[in-house]
């Protein structure tokens, strides 16, 4: 079981400079990959996705990638001879049109990056593809891991939460069976205050009481709630995405609860079957987390 959120980053030397990448995770229905990269370095989009994909299947997850300096590095100025030699033809043919003479400031320099360190411009997708995918590779496992780690801990969660569910289901399968006792005790109390006793065995008491009794009755109710409390605690146990199956089964578990409290009849069932979904809805929280 793996969580939907998480992270991972990793940094892969190039020449003076590094590759960076960060990987970030949160929970979608659907798999979503957003990626964000220098512009010179779009073509890699698709090989980028592709490789988060193959191993995400539910989630939006966020990959940024960026050309940094290593920390503590000290990388050298360097200086785009080219670039000064096209910058300096230019500005010749400018002042000669313009009849001026323009003296260009280091400032100005840096910003065109004559002068600076080397940018993602200057670095070709085919040159740099080798240490953004090993940078990659190392980010996507961290993120990863921390999905497992953090799954690990939802499972627990999720498993703890379904005892409590099947203490509550026990609870109800406990009181429902003694509501049509209870209705026969009532009815009787209530005629004879009426002045109208009427002995147990009399038909129109009979056929009064074991209409009743049908009519309130959840026994395949808690046979089916018992079945998907199962199924979850196996589905938990699985190695792949469940995310989805758990959020059915979460659906199922709250028809029979529903059914049950709207066949009740009886105040203390209908508080234990609020009681159960308030649980429930706090399963279905996590659920909405699981890949």
């Amino acid at each position: 079981m793996n969580s939907m959120t998480g992270f991972g980053a990793a940094t892969a030397p190039y020449k003076n400079s590094a590759v960076r990448v960060e990987i970030s995770g949160v929970n979608r229905k659907q798999a979503e990959i957003a990626v964000a990269l220098p512009r010179a370095w779009a073509e890699l989009e698709t090989h980028v996705r592709e490789t988060v994909a193959a191993a995400v299947s539910r989630g939006r997850v966020n990959v940024s990638i960026s050309l940094t300096s290593p920390a503590g590095s000290n990388t050298a100025i360097c200086v785009n001879k080219a670039r000064l030699s096209s910058l300096k033809r230019c500005l010749n043919e400018l002042m000669d049109s313009l009849e001026n003479d323009l003296e260009p400031t280091l400032d100005s320099l840096v910003r065109l990056g004559i002068v600076g360190e080397e940018t993602e411009a200057d670095i070709t997708p085919q040159e740099v593809q080798p240490a953004l995918t090993a940078a990659l590779q190392q980010a996507l496992q961290a993120f990863l891991t921390l999905r497992a780690q953090e799954g690990e801990n939802m499972k627990r969660d999720l498993l703890a939460r379904i005892q409590t569910l099947r203490g509550y289901r026990g609870q109800l399968a406990e009181r429902a069976a003694c509501v049509p006792q209870r209705y026969r005790e009532n009815l009787m109390k209530r005629l004879e205050e009426c002045g109208l006793p009427l002995p147990l065995d009399d038909e129109r008491i009979v056929k009064e009481i074991a209409l009743f009794a049908d009519r309130c009755d959840v026994t395949e109710e808690m046979t089916r709630l018992s079945s998907h409390l199962d199924q979850f605690e196996k589905i938990c146990e699985r190695d792949e995405p469940v995310g989805r199956t758990l959020d059915f089964l979460c659906q199922e578990i709250f028809r029979e609860l529903n059914t049950t409290g709207s066949k009740a009849n009886d105040a203390a069932l209908a508080q234990l079957v609020v009681d159960a979904k308030t649980e429930l809805e706090k399963v279905r929280e996590q659920v909405q987390n699981i890949e």
